[in-house]
């Protein structure tokens, strides 16, 4: 059994997919065991297409997210995904629910977490899962909080790339070359046709990101190659023994 694990936390039903899905399946590849919890299907305020079809209902695009969200899960190797089903625009989290995320950070001891930007002015409930993911966090180290169990220790919080990063005061400081299983987040996004808009977008983003990583590990005087990369901000300082 695996004890290297990874944790994301997605506002919505889709944006594990479009953020960090070549990171879940290069990590899964790796030997990582991802877990993924989507706290909304992004219901209300990320299916507008859904909602465009004559006759459909709440319920009905609830589930249409969640079997692309579980498709895309698929496609992406991930060990496990979880569905709060807390609603959306606005996204809002009670005691309970809060408890519930600890709880699965725990069983999980998460290597590393990975949810949004701090800050995004054109969707609340993006930085609202965040805040909630570092509460979370917190809670999980606490020998206080149900006493006996076992305590997270201190994993990483990467920030994934928001949409409109120059509105966001998201920096990125790492570039993971995801090329060899570009075909699988390729395969998860094409799962999202509720937001079939964005599959250009996300595309060229990975193209730009990768030209980032080529100059950051060496420009054109010997940087390694990559076609498709994502981009991160890391919340904690990282400890090394070398440069």
């Amino acid at each position: 059994m695996t004890n290297k694990t990874a944790l994301v936390v997605s506002a919505h039903a889709a944006d594990f997919v479009w953020r960090a899905g070549g990171a879940i399946a290069l990590h899964q590849a790796k030997g990582y065991a991802v877990t993924v919890v989507c706290l909304s299907y992004g219901e209300r305020g990320e299916s507008a297409k859904i909602w465009k079809e004559p006759g459909v209902t709440l319920e009905k695009v609830k589930t249409a997210r969640r079997l692309e969200a579980e498709q895309a899960a698929k496609a992406l190797d991930v060990h496990d995904i979880q569905f709060f089903d807390l609603g959306d625009y606005p996204l809002e989290m009670d005691k309970e629910a809060k408890f519930r995320l600890v709880d699965v950070i725990r069983k999980v001891m998460p290597t590393f977490m990975m949810s949004h930007s701090l800050w995004d002015p054109y969707n609340t409930d993006h930085m609202f899962a965040t805040k909630v993911a570092l509460e979370c966090r917190m809670i999980a180290q606490a020998w206080g909080h149900n006493p006996h169990e076992k305590v997270l220790g201190a994993p990483q919080l990467y920030l994934f790339e928001p949409h409109q990063t120059e509105q966001m005061n998201w920096k990125p400081d790492v570039f993971l070359d995801i090329t060899e299983v570009w075909d699988k987040k390729y395969a998860a996004i094409q799962c999202m046709v509720g937001q079939e808009h964005l599959w250009t977008y996300y595309t060229n983003l990975a193209e730009n990101r990768a030209n980032h990583f080529k100059r950051n590990s060496g420009g054109q005087s010997g940087g390694r190659n990559a076609k498709y990369a994502e981009a991160f901000q890391s919340m904690f300082p990282r400890t090394v023994d070398e440069l």
